[in-house]
Parts: C-alpha cells; sequence; structure tokens
C-alpha cells in the first residue's frame, strides 16, 4: 500500500508540474515610357493587387483567429481537467490512509474477538459467578459484533471509492492528453498563418505597405459609414451599468498594448483576452473566448446594448469586442496591431451579448 500511495503522489506532483507546464496613401501608375530606366527601381503593385494583398491577408489573419479561439478553449479545458486530476489523486491519497486505518481497527476487532473466544456461550454462562455479569458480557459482545460488521461495510465502501477514483483519473488524464494534443494543433496552425501573412507583408515594399495600411483603414471606414448609415447609432442609447462602466475603463486603459494570441495580459491580449479580463476586473467573471461569449452570455438586440457589452464579430464568433458607446468599440485587432478603438460596425456583427449579472 505504501508503495501504491507514493505512486499516487508522484503522479500527482507529475500532473501539477505538467500543468504549469497597417500614414499617407502612396499612388500606384503605370511607367508611361516603354521601359523603366535604371534609376526607376522596382514598380509598385497595382491598386487592384494591393486589394487582393489586403483580402488574403484579411483571410490568414481571421484563420489566426479562429484558431486561437480554439487553442484557448483547448488551454481552459486543460487548465480545468488538470485541477481534476489533482483533487482526484489527493481523494486516492486519503482515500489509502483511511483504510489503512480502517485495516487497523478492523484488525485490533479482531484479535480482541480471538481473545475472548474459544468457549460457547453456554461455558461462559456455567462458569460466570454472576449471571448479570454473563449477561451484560453477551450484550457488549453483540454490539461487538454489530461494530465489526459495520466496520467490514466501511472498509469494503472505501476500497469501491478507491477504485472508482482511480477509474475517473484514468478516465480524466486521457481527456487532459487529448486537449494538450488539440492546444498544440491549435498552436501551428496559429503560426502557420500569422507566417504565411507576415511573409506576404514582407514581400512588399515601403510604399505599397503604406498603401496597404490605408486601403485596410478605407475598407474598415465604409463598413462604418454604412453601419452608422443605416441609423442605428439614433436607436441605441443604453447607458452603462456600474459593472459595465468599470470594464470599460479597464479595456480602455490597454490602449496601445500589443496583440498577442493566447494572452490575457498584463502587457498583451488576444481579443477574448482583453474582453474577459476587463469583466474580471468589474467583478463578473466571464467565459475565456469569443465562441463560449457568444453562446454561455446573454444575447441583446443591438438596439439595446450599451457600454460595457460585448459585440461578437463573423459568422463564427471569431472575434470579439468591447461596445464604449457612440459607436465605438475598443478591442486587440490581430497580431500586428495594437488594442485600439474602432467603428463598432467596421466588421461584420453577428451579434451582441451582456456579461452583467442581472
Amino acid at each position: 500500500m505504501g508503495t501504491g500511495k507514493r505512486g499516487l503522489m508522484a503522479t500527482a506532483v507529475a500532473v501539477v508540474c505538467a500543468v504549469t507546464v497597417l500614414a499617407a496613401p502612396g499612388t500606384a501608375f503605370a511607367n508611361p515610357t516603354p521601359s523603366p530606366t535604371p534609376s526607376a527601381g522596382p514598380a509598385l503593385a497595382p491598386a487592384k493587387d494591393l486589394e487582393a494583398v489586403r483580402k488574403k491577408l484579411d483571410t490568414l489573419y481571421r484563420a489566426a483567429a479562429r484558431a486561437t479561439d480554439e487553442y484557448n478553449a483547448a488551454d481552459e479545458k486543460a487548465d480545468k481537467q488538470s485541477a481534476e486530476v489533482v483533487e482526484l489523486a489527493k481523494k486516492i491519497v486519503k482515500g489509502q490512509e483511511k483504510l489503512r486505518k480502517l485495516k487497523d481497527r478492523a484488525g485490533a476487532a479482531a484479535a480482541a474477538q480471538y481473545r475472548g473466544g474459544g468457549l460457547p456461550p453456554e461455558a461462559h454462562l456455567v462458569l460466570s459467578d454472576d449471571p448479570q455479569d454473563f449477561l451484560d458480557g453477551a450484550g457488549r459482545v453483540r454490539e461487538g459484533h454489530h461494530a465489526t460488521k459495520g466496520l467490514l461495510g466501511e472498509l469494503t465502501r472505501t476500497q469501491e471509492d478507491l477504485e472508482q477514483y482511480a477509474k475517473d483519473a484514468s478516465a480524466q488524464l486521457k481527456k487532459l492528453q487529448a486537449g494538450r494534443k488539440a492546444k498544440a494543433a491549435a498552436q501551428k496552425k496559429i503560426e502557420k498563418q500569422i507566417a504565411q501573412a507576415e511573409k506576404l507583408e514582407s514581400e512588399l515594399q515601403k510604399e505599397e505597405q503604406e498603401r496597404l495600411a490605408e486601403l485596410e483603414k478605407e475598407a474598415a471606414n465604409r463598413a462604418q459609414t454604412a453601419w452608422l448609415g443605416s441609423g442605428i447609432l439614433e436607436e441605441i442609447n443604453g447607458k452603462a451599468s456600474e459593472q459595465g462602466k468599470k470594464a470599460v475603463k479597464y479595456a480602455t486603459a490597454q490602449i496601445g498594448k500589443p496583440y498577442q494570441w493566447g494572452a490575457e495580459g498584463p502587457e498583451t491580449y488576444d481579443c477574448s483576452g482583453l474582453t474577459s479580463q476587463a469583466w474580471i476586473s468589474a467583478g463578473r467573471g466571464i467565459p475565456r473566448t469569443s465562441q463560449e461569449q457568444w453562446k454561455r452570455l446573454r444575447h441583446i438586440d443591438i438596439q439595446d446594448m450599451r457600454p460595457g457589452d460585448l459585440i461578437i464579430y463573423f459568422d463564427d464568433a471569431s472575434h470579439v469586442a468591447m461596445y464604449i458607446g457612440d459607436g465605438a468599440i475598443v478591442h486587440a485587432p490581430r497580431p500586428g496591431r495594437t488594442v485600439t478603438i474602432a467603428g463598432a460596425g467596421t466588421m461584420p456583427i453577428l451579434g451582441v451579448v451582456r456579461p452583467d449579472a442581472g
């Protein structure tokens, strides 16, 4: 039993250790001469080609965002499963200690019965000087038998509990291993998409990169203008709750800090890391990922949203931002960008959720 206990403790320690394991716009034009002069340098890409690059980058970064949500979900699940395995390991250790004590008690009871046994009850009666003493003793024997029976029952239940704990721990370890594989696979997806996007951007000349940044701003402005043009802002006049004000204060205080996938602050954030930490600071714990925030938080009609509410973007709920009022959001956009304020309508809105407990 001692060897099993040491093995259990080693497993618990091993589990704990493993757990803690886009300026001014450039102008692109065709050279009017049949061939460039030697000092002309490489030609800039046509605007339509840069627009194709912008769309390709958007696709790559959105894929990275989806993979980031997968990574965050797997990470959160692995943390939970690890904690459950550790708790089960503790229960097994305690159960083994309880079993040892019960066995000691059972052994002592058996020895006592052996010492007092040997003669039949009739002989005890004959040899007894006082029949009443015999009757009292017989009563104690019956009580002892009942106690021994209860002790054996407790021993059996404790052994059954230990067997169930061991089965549960084994199942949780398998889930934990699967979760770690999912987390590693999601990390590879993120790194692959970001590497492709960075390579695509690095191949552009400085002027093209500046023009690309301008194209991004123009696309965002068009989307925001169209959203505001619907008259939606005239219908949105909700007042922030006290918790909502605290969440907005926290989120806006992070403006300028870099985006980092999988990060929850305090120096870097991904989109859902920013929103979840902002609400934690307001005293309200919410799901870690944008997809879970969409699934589990209360849905609100867009015309009823107020500062502090979360806007979920894209059909796959792969991005989230916090509404701060006047048609604006604060969010962590993507790799290579910082936490910033933008128009709420700059991306396709899936819906709005409200973290407030009420």
